[in-house]
């Protein structure tokens, strides 16, 4: 199509060299307004010749090289930002659930069956460790009791044990145990009437959870676990 009559635009079939020179000398800022743009052009051969480099070129080049790492690492900050803010949602929604408890039975439901589902993951486990005489106070379905000093072993003197890559354990997670690749173990303290217990989350992703990773959201929900037991039981803290 022909530029308009009086007009000095040009179409990208009739654009030459010259004419992108005239504008960019015409409009010296526009790398400025514009600066996405160096990363796609080509900067001037380094060597003038004669033992003669352009320590420019290296420049435009290494700048070019960081803002490529910065878009990275910004792109890797949103991924990471995304999953916290979803891991937390899932977490707050999960509180709710607990709270809504109509009872000990329905509790014990909540924390072995629906914090797999809010939580995105395939099996969640309540273990509480016999007093060597008598079994705990909870009776219930869903909970797994194991022998003294059990919580330790799994735990050392850790109160949060995050594996990758691992075979559940069926002390731990019952018949979902062939499900568990990687799993999060988090020591409970119900009261000081109470055996220690531990608070199970498995999942068949082998690096769902890992260590090194943040523990501050399932420590926080562990505690929650804590007290909602804790007042149905009616024991002291």
């Amino acid at each position: 199509m022909a530029p308009e009559p009086g007009s000095n635009r040009t179409t990208p079939d009739t654009l030459t060299p010259e004419a992108v020179c005239a504008y960019l000398r015409a409009n010296p800022d526009f790398l400025v307004r514009n600066a996405e743009l160096v990363h796609h052009l080509t900067p001037p051969s380094a060597d003038r010749g004669r033992g003669v480099v352009d320590l420019q070129a290296f420049m435009v080049e290494r700048l070019r090289g960081e803002v490529r790492h910065l878009k990275d690492q910004q792109r890797e900050l949103v991924v990471t930002t995304r999953a916290n803010l979803n891991s937390q949602n899932r977490i707050h929604a999960a509180v709710l659930f607990l709270l809504d408890a109509r009872s000990l039975e329905h509790l014990i439901q909540t924390i072995t069956t629906d914090l797999a589902i809010l939580l995105d993951l395939d099996v969640a486990g309540l273990v509480i460790e016999s007093n060597g005489h008598d079994h705990p106070h909870v009776h219930r379905s869903g909970v797994r009791v194991v022998e003294p000093g059990a919580v330790n072993q799994w735990l050392g003197t850790r109160d949060v044990v995050l594996l990758s890559d691992v075979r559940g354990a069926e002390e731990i997670f019952g018949p979902g145990a062939g499900l568990v690749r990687s799993q999060a173990l988090i020591r409970l303290k119900v009261s000081s009437e109470t055996p220690d217990g531990i608070l199970a989350f498995g999942s068949r992703d082998p690096a769902m959870f890992h260590d090194g990773q943040a523990t501050e959201l399932v420590n926080f929900l562990a505690r929650v676990v804590e007290r909602v037991i804790r007042s149905w039981l009616d024991l002291p803290a």
